[in-house]
C-alpha cells in the first residue's frame, strides 16, 4: 500500500471529551503556567497539522497527561521519541511536534486507553518544565506559512493531481481521503494531509513535520509520492501481464520477483549489496584451495541472484558461513622446544613414560621435518588412567590448539561425514564442526571412547573413519554438506578406547596403538599427592593450610576403600572426606585438620576392601588366578573338589566355551599325569569332579586360566593346599607345555594391588617383562614356567603323609 488505511476522517463535531475520559479524572489538579503544554510521548508514530488521527496509550504517565488535558480542558503536545525501546525523556524526545485537540478519550474493555485527536499546528520546546507525573514544556508555537504566489499554485495543484493518481491506483482507496484531498483548499494542509497518510517511515515524516519552509515541505512530499507512484505503476503493470496463467506457487515466486524489481527501482537494495560485498571480502580473507574459493564464488554467484525471501537463500548463506569460518590456511608454525614439551608432560601427568617418550618422539620428527604426516595415536586401557587428560596435555606441549569429538554411541554414519545440502537442517559432520570450533587445522583432536560406535541402519560409522584416520587418504577428506575437500592431514588424532576388541581391523590397522595399563599403589599415592588432593581442596573450597592428609591415610584409602585400575574412585574418596571436614569448618566447629589412618573409619565407614587371598587359598583346591577385564587386571579364585559319583566333570560360574574347553583340558593332564603327582587313577572312576569361579553372576572367557585350574586340580586331588602368596596364569596344552598368554602387565599390577608376594608366568612372555612397572617389580617374585610340573613344584605347599593318605582314599 502507497497510503496507510485512515481512521474516521470527519472529526467530533462537537470537540467535546466523550463520557469515558471524564470516568477517568480523579487523580489530583496540577497546577501549570498559561502558556505550558502537556507533553504526550508517541512511538513511531508523527501526528500533522489539521489531521484527526487515534493515538493508544498504555505508559501511566501518557495516561496521566491525557486524563490532566482533559479534565482542565487543554491541548496536548505531541511528540515522537528518537528510540522506541527506550522509555520517555526529555533527551528521548524531538523538540518540534504537533499541538493536538482531544477530541475522545475511550478506555477500551480490554483495559487499553485511546484518543482521538485533531493536530492544529506546529510547536517547539523551548524548556521540559516537569517530568513527574507527566511530561510538561514551555513551547513556543510554529505559524504555518500560507503561500499565494504562482509557484506555491502551481505545486498546490501538482501535489493535489499526483495524490488523487496516488489514491485511484491502490486497490480500495478510502472515500474520506478522497474527498479530502479533492476539497483541500491550502497548500499547507493539503502538504501535511498527503505526508501524514503516505507510506513511508517514521524519521521520514519527522522530517517533514520538521520542514517549515511551505516551499521545501511540498517539494519533500512530492518527491516522495511520484516515487510511490512508479512502483504502482510498476505493480499494476507487471499483475495484468500474468494475473491470467498463474498459479498459487507461481504466483508466489512473481511476487518475490516483484519485491526485488520494486526494490530495484527505489534504490533499496544497497543492503543486500553491502552483504555479497562483505561476503566476497571474506571469502578472500579465508584463503581458501582454488577448487573450493571456485566452489564459493560460484554460491555467491546464486545468493546474489536469488530474492532474500526465498527459503534456498538461508541454506546457501549458512553454507558461506561454514566456508569462511572454517581454518583453511595453516597457522605460522611455532618453534617447538622439546625441553618445555617434557616440562609440561611432567607437570600434568605422573608415570606414563612411554607414552611421554612417544610424544616427544613425535615432536622432535615434527622439528626436523615439519612437513611430515601427523600420527594416528589410539590410546587403549581401563577408564580413569587419563587419557583424555593426556590429549590435552599433549596440545599443550605441541603449543597448539585442542577440540575433542565424543563418539560414545555414535552409530549414524551422517555424524561424521555430515549430511547433504539437500536435507532440512543439514549440518558438517563431527570433525568438520570440532576443527571449526579449534580454529586451526594443525589442531589436536581428541577421538574419545572410539570404540563405543556402533553400526545403525543410517551406515557404519566405522568405515567413515576410515578415510578420517588415513595419513593417505584424509588429505582430500569430502564432508557431505561441504562438497569440497579438506586437508586433515596436519591435524594430531589422538584416540581413547578401553577395548580394542570392538573396533574393526581395518581401522585398528591405521591407528599406532599405545596401551596404558592400571596405576599401582605408590603411583597412585603420588598422583594423589601431587593431583587430586590439591584439586579437591579447590572443588570443596577448602585451603591447605586448612587441613591435610597424611600419606599413610592416603595409602589406606588406596587399599582399603578402592579397588580400580585409574583413580577415579580414589578421587571420590578424597572428596568424601574432605567434604566431611568442610562442613566443621563452615560452622566454625573445627580448625585446622589433620587425617590420619585412625580418622578414616569417622570419615569414610569402616573399609570395603581386605586381604581375602590367604583365606580362600587355606584350604586345598583353590588356586590364584589372574585375569585381563577391559578395567584393568584382577584376580581369580579357581576352586576345585570331588564328590562320589561316576566321572563327570561339573563346571560353573559363568564359564565361557574357551574356559570350559581349559577346564577339560586341565582335568584330562591331570588324568594323564596322575601317578606322577601321587594321584590314584581309580579315583576318578568313583568321583564327580567340580570346578567353580566364584562371582558368578560375572561372565568369565578365554583360556589364560588353564594352569590356575590344573593347579587347583592337583591340590584338590592331593591335598596339598596351594601357597596363599602366589598367583598364577597360562594357558596349558595337552604335552604339560605352558603357553605365553596376553594382559601381562595389568595381570602384574593386579597381583601386585591385591598384596600378592610371588607370580608364575610362562617362560614365553618374558618379553612383557620390561612393560611391568619398575614398583610391581619390586615387590613381586617372577617364577617363569616351562611346563605345568613347574607350577606344581612352585605353587603347592609340600606334601604330608596325612595328606598322602588322603589323596590314596
Amino acid at each position: 500500500m502507497m497510503f496507510k488505511n485512515s481512521p474516521n476522517f470527519a472529526p467530533d463535531a462537537s470537540g467535546a471529551p466523550s463520557a469515558e475520559a471524564n470516568a477517568n479524572t480523579n487523580a489530583r489538579p496540577i497546577e501549570l503556567p498559561a502558556d505550558a503544554l502537556i507533553i504526550v510521548p508517541v512511538r513511531s508514530f508523527v501526528l500533522f497539522p489539521g489531521v484527526v488521527m487515534p493515538i493508544v496509550i498504555g505508559r501511566p504517565a501518557s495516561i496521566a497527561a491525557a486524563q490532566q488535558a482533559v479534565r482542565e480542558g487543554r491541548q496536548i503536545g505531541v511528540l515522537m521519541q528518537r528510540d522506541p525501546d527506550a522509555e520517555p525523556s526529555p533527551l528521548g524526545l524531538h523538540r518540534m511536534g504537533v499541538v493536538a485537540n482531544i477530541l475522545r478519550f475511550v478506555t477500551a474493555p480490554d483495559g487499553s486507553h485511546h484518543l482521538i485527536c485533531q493536530g492544529d499546528g506546529r510547536f517547539y520546546v523551548e524548556e521540559f518544565i516537569r517530568e513527574t507525573p507527566y511530561l510538561a514544556a514551555q513551547v513556543r508555537r510554529i505559524e504555518e506559512p500560507e503561500g499565494h504566489s504562482p509557484d506555491i499554485e502551481a505545486r498546490f495543484l501538482h501535489l493535489q493531481g499526483q495524490a488523487m493518481e496516488a489514491l485511484q491506483l491502490l486497490p480500495q482507496a478510502p472515500q474520506e481521503l478522497l474527498a479530502a484531498v479533492q476539497g483541500a483548499t491550502s497548500a499547507s494542509a493539503l502538504t501535511d494531509l498527503v505526508a501524514a497518510y503516505i507510506d513511508i517511515s517514521p524519521n521520514d515524516k519527522q522530517d517533514i513535520l520538521e520542514t517549515v519552509d511551505l516551499h521545501a515541505r511540498m517539494e519533500k512530499v512530492a518527491k516522495v509520492l511520484a516515487q510511490r507512484i512508479e512502483v504502482l505503476r510498476l505493480s499494476q503493470e507487471i499483475g495484468r501481464q500474468t494475473k491470467a496463467s498463474l498459479d498459487e506457487r507461481q504466483r508466489e515466486v512473481l511476487l518475490r520477483e516483484q519485491m526485488a524489481a520494486i526494490q530495484r527501482q527505489l534504490g533499496e537494495g544497497d543492503g543486500k549489496a553491502q552483504e555479497v560485498a562483505e561476503l566476497t571480502e571474506a571469502i578472500t580473507k579465508a584463503k581458501m584451495p582454488p577448487e573450493v574459493d571456485q566452489a564459493a564464488r560460484k554460491e555467491l554467484r546464486r545468493l546474489e541472484r536469488m530474492p532474500d525471501a526465498s527459503a534456498e537463500y538461508g541454506m546457501i548463506r549458512t553454507y558461506l558461513d561454514w566456508l569462511i569460518e572454517l581454518p583453511w590456511a595453516l597457522p605460522e608454525e611455532k618453534p617447538i622446544d622439546i625441553a618445555e614439551a617434557r616440562r609440561i608432560l611432567d607437570e600434568d601427568h605422573f608415570g606414563l613414560d612411554k607414552i611421554k617418550t612417544r610424544i616427544v618422539e613425535y615432536l622432535a620428527v615434527r622439528k626436523l621435518a615439519p612437513q611430515g604426516k601427523a600420527p594416528i595415536l589410539c590410546f587403549a586401557g581401563p577408564p580413569g588412567v587419563g587419557k583424555t587428560s593426556l590429549g590435552q596435555s599433549i596440545a599443550r606441549a605441541m603449543g597448539r590448539r585442542f577440540g575433542r569429538v565424543s563418539l560414545g554411541g555414535v552409530h549414524d554414519e551422517a555424524e561424521i561425514r555430515g549430511h547433504r545440502r539437500t536435507y532440512v537442517g543439514a549440518l558438517p559432520g563431527n570433525i568438520i564442526q570440532a576443527i571449526r570450533k579449534a580454529g586451526s587445522r594443525d589442531c589436536v583432536l581428541m577421538l574419545d571412547e572410539i570404540d563405543k560406535m556402533g553400526a545403525g541402519v543410517q551406515g557404519d560409522p566405522f568405515a567413515a573413519m576410515l578415510e578420517v584416520l588415513d595419513p593417505e587418504q584424509n588429505s582430500t577428506f569430502r564432508d557431505n554438506y561441504l562438497a569440497v575437500p579438506f586437508d586433515l592431514s596436519r591435524v594430531v588424532f589422538i584416540a581413547t578406547a578401553n577395548m580394542l576388541d570392538t573396533i574393526p581391523g581395518p581401522l585398528r590397522d591405521r591407528m599406532e596403538i599405545i596401551t596404558l595399563s592400571g596405576y599401582t599403589d605408590n603411583e597412585k599415592l603420588e598422583i594423589a599427592k601431587r593431583y587430586l588432593v590439591r584439586r579437591q581442596l579447590e572443588a570443596n573450597g577448602l585451603k591447605a593450610d586448612q587441613v591435610d592428609i597424611a600419606d599413610d591415610a592416603l595409602m589406606a584409602i588406596i587399599r582399603s576403600y578402592t579397588r580400580e585400575a585409574g583413580v577415579r574412585n580414589l578421587e571420590r574418596e578424597v572428596g568424601r572426606a574432605l567434604r566431611h571436614i568442610a562442613v566443621g569448618i563452615a560452622e566454625g566447629s573445627a580448625g585446622h585438620t589433620h587425617i590420619g589412618v585412625d580418622q578414616l573409619d569417622d570419615l569414610l565407614g569402616p573399609p570395603r576392601f581386605e586381604d581375602e587371598v590367604a583365606m580362600r587359598v587355606s584350604v586345598p583346591g583353590v588356586a590364584t588366578g589372574l585375569a585381563w577385564t577391559p578395567v584393568g587386571g584382577d584376580i581369580l579364585f579357581i576352586e576345585a573338589t570331588r564328590t562320589p559319583g561316576g566321572g563327570r566333570l561339573i563346571l560353573t560360574g559363568q564359564l565361557g566355551e574357551v574356559m570350559r574347553e581349559s577346564a577339560q583340558a586341565a582335568l584330562s593332564l591331570v588324568k594323564s599325569k596322575a601317578r606322577d603327582v601321587g594321584i590314584d587313577p581309580a579315583l576318578f572312576e568313583r568321583n564327580d569332579i567340580h570346578i567353580h569361579v566364584p562371582a558368578g553372576a560375572t561372565p568369565k572367557d578365554g583360556p589364560s586360566a588353564g594352569v590356575a585350574m590344573f593347579t587347583a586340580l592337583v591340590s584338590a586331588l592331593t591335598g596339598r593346599t596351594v601357597r596363599s602368596d602366589t598367583a598364577m596364569t597360562g594357558e596349558i596344552s595337552l604335552r604339560g607345555l605352558v603357553l605365553p598368554v596376553g594382559g601381562i602387565k595389568e595381570k602384574v599390577v593386579a597381583a601386585a594391588r591385591a598384596g600378592l608376594t610371588r607370580v608364575l608366568l610362562p617362560a614365553r612372555n618374558r618379553r612383557d617383562y620390561e612393560d611391568i612397572p619398575e614398583d610391581a617389580r619390586k615387590r613381586l617374585a617372577f617364577v617363569w614356567l616351562e611346563r605345568v610340573d613347574d607350577a606344581i613344584a612352585q605353587a603347592l605347599e609340600p606334601a604330608t603323609e596325612d595328606k598322602k593318605t588322603a589323596a590314596a582314599e
